[in-house]
């Protein structure tokens, strides 16, 4: 992309008196006596002898000159925030403006200068500002985006300060499908975002990253393997992560169907706490070897079996002695139980201690698949006859009252017998 699309900060005055502005700046850190032959090279550079082009007219001569500059910078230099910031802005304004973006010249010269300004010593939030600047400088598809952003991730995770960046997985999507990198680039970007949120203790996030790591890469790839089973010991580590149909849904997991996590995950899927604890059993050694909970694991299938029952009954009264059995437990734990899983968004009820019972009014489900949807349609058929079953009473009731009521929709949905769902309300809880 051209370099025109990128946002200049120049100062006034010429070329000429622009670069002497950057190399007088660098000069500070030169001794008194050194200053003069340190300058002198420079001000002969931009000058123009008799019979040559100008220097304003000249793009070679004037990428020559800045590279020498860029050359000379070994750190922040000395001066304040504002000068050390304005220093840097017009240094990446000249040079966003004089070398092509996509050559490899031009990359080794970024890299150089990101480098030298993350390794500087001190100011830690004129970095971050000088990073930035540079970032939202560059055209919005090119390439150099991406080094600029990974240094900025890697220094705020380095210093424990991730979320200074404000990082949103919408506008790392979005980046990723503007720049113009390959492939290989974005799985490496998703992977560091990956390692970044993981060292910031915040793993809910660092899965979702880990989802779109495993998507960037080619499914049948060992690579992709190996992330898709870091990813599913992720989601199993979860305290409060139970989709796990969306999982399945990638093709590099079921690529590893043979693995011995695999076999777990469709237990977490479609299971219950029986066929947990026999892989368990059958599997000694895995627990410990991917780092998972036992109790957590028994905790997560117990609250899925729960939310199972639930939607197998919605609209119905399950008696507490059904669900202890489900989840094998007493059935003095089963109002605990079902209290965890109405607060992880698995079920919605109500309990009744005089009944002992649980009425389900809405139910996660695990998945939806063919057995998921005929039981959508059992529920929209028995709503379905329900619903004429009322028609027929309103109707009847007119007739023999001579009334003119009108039986509209509302007034027999209002109507309709208890445990009987809208089909807006049963979709909306099948898909919950």
């Amino acid at each position: 992309m051209a370099a025109t699309d990128s946002i200049s900060t120049f100062a006034e005055g010429t070329f000429e008196e622009q670069i002497l502005e950057l190399v007088n700046y660098l000069a500070r850190t030169v001794s008194e006596e050194g200053r003069p032959a340190f300058v002198q090279p420079f001000e002969d550079a931009v000058k123009t002898a008799e019979g040559q082009k100008p220097i304003e007219e000249d793009a070679e001569r004037k990428q020559k000159v800045l590279g020498s500059v860029i050359d000379q910078v070994k750190g922040l230099g000395e001066g304040s925030e504002k000068e050390i910031e304005g220093f840097f802005n017009l240094l990446f304004s000249h040079f966003l403006t004089l070398y092509p973006l996509d050559a490899p010249e031009t990359r080794t010269h970024l890299d150089t200068l990101l480098k030298t300004i993350v390794a500087a010593p001190d100011h830690t939030s004129t970095k971050y500002r000088i990073l930035s600047n540079l970032f939202n400088s560059i055209p919005r598809r090119s390439a150099l985006r991406l080094p600029v952003y990974q240094t900025l991730l890697e220094f705020a995770s380095a210093n424990d300060e991730l979320d200074l960046l404000g990082v949103s997985q919408i506008e790392i999507d979005k980046w990723l499908s503007e720049w113009e990198i390959s492939p290989e680039a974005k799985s490496g970007f998703l992977k560091l975002l990956v390692h970044a949120f993981t060292k910031a203790g915040n793993a809910p996030v660092a899965y979702q990253y880990q989802l779109s790591y495993v998507r960037s890469l080619p499914s049948s790839s060992p690579l992709a393997q190996s992330a898709a089973i870091d990813a599913v010991a992720s989601a199993l580590r979860l305290p409060s992560y139970f989709d796990f149909d969306s999982l399945f849904r990638l093709d590099a997991v079921v690529a590893a169907k043979d693995h011995e996590l695999f076999s777990l995950l469709q237990i977490f899927l479609n299971e219950g706490i029986s066929q947990y604890k026999a892989w368990v059993e059958s599997h000694p050694d895995s627990l410990a070897k991917y780092d998972l909970d036992s109790a957590q694991l028994e905790r997560k299938i117990r609250l899925l079996t729960l939310a199972t029952v639930g939607f197998q009954n919605m609209g119905r009264d399950v008696p507490y002695s059904v669900i202890a059995t489900a989840l094998q437990v007493e059935p003095s734990q089963v109002e605990s139980w079902v209290i965890d899983a109405i607060r992880a968004g698995l079920v919605t009820g109500k309990l009744s201690q005089t009944a002992q019972s649980l009425h389900v009014t809405r139910a996660t489900a695990r998945a939806f698949e063919r057995e998921q949807w005929e039981l959508l349609e059992k529920r929209l058929q028995a709503w379905k006859t329900g619903l004429a079953s009322v028609l027929e009473v309103v109707s009847a009731s007119r007739k023999k009252a001579g009334g003119d009521a009108p039986a509209n929709g509302a007034a027999a949905a209002a109507a309709a017998p208890a445990g009987i769902e809208t089909p807006a309300a049963a979709a909306q809880a099948a898909v919950a």
